[in-house]
């Protein structure tokens, strides 16, 4: 068993090694275009916010140069102008209670979905998978008339929305990755005394975690980025970043692109600090939940 391990190892080095092909060198051009198609939008935002307002208007493409050049005037300005740290705040308090919110039911649930057959078992998990497909705009205007009856209009019943919006597509990736536990490991921790809380949270959601991290990266991007639904929850004096950084467009469509471009970055910085350190989870849970499921 060790050698045909070993002999597998070493075919894949040799074809590591190996010179690339014309297709090789096809599919290289293929996905180097694409990753510049997706990161040269990032750039031009980063090379903006270091240059005047009149510069980025005129000359949006153009690198700053010795003229264009303003240092880190536009980040001051733009985290005086909309109270940037207030805002962040905010949007990390909402973002790390919904995450934790979303990651701990969904995956209870969906443990409970996996474990228990029955019928009204097999028709929530359909709700949940439906729910993936009913697009937000549907249902905004009336979701936000019960928040609002409900009192859920505020930093902590936005959470509560969240969790409600979130469950389909992780309840989703959870259960296909229950499926790929065995049975066996949670009878010999029932034999040994523990219940079924002591079940899921001992011996089921540390094997989950590749799944919980990436069920945790894609809502914490999607939640860190709304901005329609906080506009329509949220009372006007509290705001998240995506909101906050709207202000800066002014009046009588008088908009202050650099201060704004300063923003955004500053704004994409702690998600991709976040991907970046649990990135290596995502194709192992995605893989895990979706095709195993």
């Amino acid at each position: 068993m060790a050698e045909k391990v070993k002999s597998k190892i070493k075919d894949k080095k040799e074809k590591l090694r190996a010179p690339m092909t014309g297709k090789d060198w096809i599919k290289f051009i293929i996905l180097m275009i694409i990753s510049i198609v997706f990161i040269a939008p990032i750039l031009l935002v980063l090379m903006n916010s270091f240059k005047g307002k009149l510069f980025v208007s005129n000359d949006p493409f153009v690198f700053p140069n010795a003229e264009s050049f303003v240092g880190l005037k536009n980040y001051t300005n733009g985290i005086e102008k909309i109270d940037f740290f207030s805002a962040f705040f905010v949007s990390l308090f909402i973002t790390v209670c919904s995450v934790i919110l979303i990651v701990l039911a969904t995956a209870m649930c969906a443990w409970f979905i996996t474990r228990v057959k029955t019928w009204y078992t097999k028709l929530l998990y359909l709700l949940f998978a439906f729910s993936m497909i009913v697009p937000f705009q549907m249902v905004m205007y009336p979701m936000s008339q019960v928040a609002n009856m409900t009192h859920l209009d505020n930093m902590f019943g936005i959470v509560v929305i969240y969790l409600g919006f979130g469950a389909g597509l992780s309840v989703f990736m959870f259960a296909g990755f229950v499926k790929s536990v065995p049975l066996e490991i949670e009878e010999a921790a029932m034999i040994d005394g523990c219940g079924p809380m002591k079940t899921f949270f001992l011996i089921d959601f540390p094997i989950l975690r590749p799944s919980a991290i990436t069920v945790a990266i894609l809502n914490a991007m999607w939640i860190w980025n709304d901005y329609l639904l906080p506009t329509l929850i949220l009372p006007s004096e509290t705001k998240t970043i995506p909101m906050a950084i709207q202000y800066l467009r002014g009046g009588y469509g008088s908009i202050d692109m650099a201060a704004m471009m300063a923003m955004l970055v500053l704004a994409i910085i702690p998600i991709i600090i976040f991907y970046f350190a649990c990135q290596k989870y995502i194709i192992k849970g995605v893989m895990a939940g979706a095709v195993k499921g």
